[in-house]
């Protein structure tokens, strides 16, 4: 039943991106999408304008191990910094989505902008790191279920 509330909770976590992609679009923002599961951070969308193109992607996202998170927190800092240079007047901000189970919790910089992590761990074991995370990013905080 584990495996099961990890993809309930991924489920979850996907509709909210739909939500969050169509209004977006609606808005005609620009949205940056960086994951980070298996061995690498992999870039999907950088900087272009929100469309109903996302939503063919977010179908095939799957839960995979081994999340590298710092690598991709580093790689998301630097291209927003440099992002911030091109585009001064620009707002940013970054939601990170994740369950927090990290073997080891990296220390980190918090991001140069405003920094939702939205904690997605279920299960009748939750090891709690997200909100650990959340505090060394200096980003708010909240649970998928609140």
């Amino acid at each position: 039943m584990i495996g099961g509330r990890r993809h309930s909770a991924l489920g979850d976590a996907k509709g909210l991106l739909a939500q969050l992609f169509d209004d977006a679009d609606r808005q005609r923002a620009r949205l940056a999408l960086l994951t980070a599961s298996g061995r690498a951070p992999s870039w999907q969308v950088q900087g272009l304008k929100a469309s109903k193109d996302l939503r063919h992607w977010l179908d095939g996202l799957g839960a995979a191990g081994g999340t590298p998170l710092p690598q991709a927190l580093s790689e998301a800092a630097q291209w927003l910094e440099q992002r911030q240079r091109r585009l001064p007047a620009e707002q940013q901000r970054v939601l990170l989505i994740t369950d927090g189970r990290l073997k080891t919790l990296p220390l980190l910089q918090p991001l140069n902008c405003p920094t939702l992590l939205l904690d997605i761990e279920r299960g009748p074991i939750r090891l709690g790191r997200a909100r650990e995370l959340a505090t060394r990013l200096n980003a708010a905080y909240h649970h998928l279920d609140l």
